[in-house]
């Protein structure tokens, strides 16, 4: 057969791209037609995400795709979740939105739980009750009784605005809308006892939308400006972890299967066919997010490669030659085993930080361990304790499901370092399969395929991505060594034995 194209837009917290996905029937080929840089910005003491900047970069990416593949049949967009900005009773974007990393946020999560507690807030959503979830965003605004509350007529997520810009149609696409904590999951709706305790309107909310539904056509302004032609924009799973979770190869259905999708952040679960509302769920910080067709997972949001990122910052800063990663990681190696350890969900580290190595080696130095000096050493530190911090993770999974782990899948950029994947087979003793880096794209592409009609279900598009990848598998070798700097970091940080 001919093969038909598709655009994915893939919009991470620190970069996005575009690419087009050449499908021939059976596997897909990517090419990125424009790739970018973005982050935060702190204006007046408050972190926002610049969603105009965004949208001009994802214009670039129409044009430069149409250009050199006037074929395209649809286009779909996933970001980060969480985030969200309004538009008011004219349609018009109120404000930039705010980040899930800025501070109001999360100071003020013990003044929602004095309206609505911790574990009912668990109740009502099935999610996982982490700060960075939207609601804290929302109370924040109703606390200050913010522009966004007084003018906001409509809240759509990140992905959410961006389809708007291009449709003009207002929608909240359901995976990204269970990152609000505003859903009640056991029944696909809004929760909207959530919005009466918090003192919001029900009016702000959208009509939810499926992964895999078509949104609308791209705008007649936008097709002229831009000088383009329409094309159907649909609802890939918006949220990004969803779409990596979607495109992930899964080799063998049959095994009891988790999943890493490594980046900024780490997301770790496990795919299950509705919420698991438990004490241990609640008590293990874990959550239920929505995936396609009607799935669930349950995932922990662990602090993860934004660590080593703001390292990396730290310490290209004043060097004439840029850092690679291969050179950081070649470091950690050359190091040897670490003599101390953090806990990479420490507040401290989730915070932008303008020497985060020397939060590191301070943080290790006040628990009375051994002062980690070079960078080897402290990247050393980071990738060991993360490691560890999947094992103790990862056996709170195997407790919540009452079966033990066969297999995990890691999916993600955190893929490339080969390094970090053998330890996490090593410290876990299980076989990794890793792959691929843009599962996240994968996902995009198989809700356009189910929308265009090509494919039926999930299985068949994540068929597609097995045959599309390059995967790598890693067996675990010793765990000896793993298993003595366990015991020491599970006393270190006074976990219970999972």
């Amino acid at each position: 057969m001919a093969k038909k194209k598709y655009l994915i837009f893939d919009f991470g917290a620190s970069n996005g791209r575009a690419m087009v996905a050449s499908y021939d029937g059976k596997k897909a080929t990517m090419d990125v037609t424009h790739r970018f840089e973005h982050g935060p910005v702190e204006v007046t003491g408050t972190l926002y995400w610049d969603i105009l900047h965004l949208f001009s970069e994802l214009t670039k990416g129409l044009q430069a795709s149409l250009s050199k593949y006037p074929d395209v049949r649809s286009l779909a967009v996933d970001t980060w979740g969480c985030d969200f900005g309004f538009i008011d009773e004219q349609g018009k974007l109120i404000s930039n939105p705010v980040t899930y990393r800025d501070k109001n946020r999360h100071d003020r999560s013990r003044l929602l739980y004095e309206i609505l507690p911790q574990r009912e807030l668990f109740e009502l959503s099935a999610g996982s009750t982490n700060e960075i979830m939207g609601i804290f965003q929302l109370f924040s605004f109703r606390y200050e009784n913010a522009l966004e509350i007084r003018s906001g007529r409509k809240m759509l997520m990140m992905p959410d605005l961006l389809n708007y810009f291009l449709t003009g149609r207002a929608v909240n696409e359901y995976t990204n809308a269970t990152m609000t904590l505003l859903c009640d999951q056991r029944h696909r709706t809004w929760e909207k006892k959530i919005l009466d305790r918090i003192g919001v309107s029900p009016s702000i909310l959208n009509d939810l939308i499926m992964p895999g539904e078509t949104i609308g056509m791209i705008q007649p302004g936008v097709c002229d400006q831009l000088a383009i032609r329409s094309l159907p924009v649909v609802a890939s799973a918006t949220h990004d972890t969803a779409s990596a979770v979607a495109g992930i190869p899964v080799i063998d259905e049959e095994k009891h299967w988790a999943f890493i999708s490594l980046g900024t952040w780490a997301i770790m679960g496990m795919q299950t066919p509705e919420p698991i509302l438990s004490d241990m769920v609640f008590a293990s910080d874990y959550g239920n997010n929505a995936i396609p067709e009607g799935k669930n997972m349950v995932v922990k949001y662990i602090t993860a490669l934004w660590i080593i990122q703001q390292c990396r910052n730290r310490w290209k800063s004043g060097q004439e030659n840029d850092l690679s990663w291969e050179e950081i990681v070649l470091a950690s190696e050359a190091a040897g085993p670490s003599k101390a350890y953090m806990d990479v969900d420490n507040p401290l580290f989730g915070k932008p930080q303008a020497d985060m190595p020397q939060v590191i080696q301070k943080d290790c130095q006040q628990k009375g361990q051994e002062f980690p000096s070079s960078m080897g050493e402290i990247a050393r530190c980071f990738y060991e304790s993360l490691t560890l911090k999947f094992r103790y993770n990862l056996e709170l999974l195997e407790r919540i499901s009452g079966r033990h782990l066969e297999l995990l899948h890691i999916v993600g950029g955190g893929t490339q370092n080969k390094t970090l994947c053998q330890w996490i087979a090593d410290a876990k003793g299980v076989p990794v399969i890793a792959g691929p880096t843009e599962t996240t794209s994968v996902g995009n592409l198989i809700m356009q395929l189910k929308a265009d009609g090509e494919i039926g279900s999930l299985k068949e598009g994540r068929e597609i991505s097995l045959h599309s990848s390059a995967i790598v598998r890693y067996e675990p070798g010793d765990k000896s060594r793993w298993d003595d700097a366990y015991e020491k970091y599970l006393r270190l940080f006074k976990y219970r034995d999972a």
